[in-house]
């Protein structure tokens, strides 16, 4: 099996395994619930990105192409 082969299903099977994960909560906010004269009733919402599958995607794509690279090459 060739290098690039290797590698591109080490990603596949890495992004199908990380597939699963949600992501990490990066932003943070404030939102004011109540304001009664001088007090402020304040609440924090954290948002979550979606990272863990952007970059599966990413390295499944990846991860496709270098195996069909590998393969031409090996034909070749």
């Amino acid at each position: 099996m060739r290098m690039a082969m290797m590698i591109g299903v080490i990603l596949i099977v890495a992004s199908v395994l990380f597939l699963g994960y949600q992501g990490v909560t990066y932003i943070t906010t404030r939102d004011t619930v109540a304001r009664v004269g001088p007090v402020e009733v304040q609440t924090q919402r954290d948002h979550p990105i979606p990272l863990g599958p952007i970059l599966s995607g990413v390295a499944l794509v990846g991860g496709i192409i270098l195996v069909a690279v590998g393969a031409r090459r090996g034909t070749a």
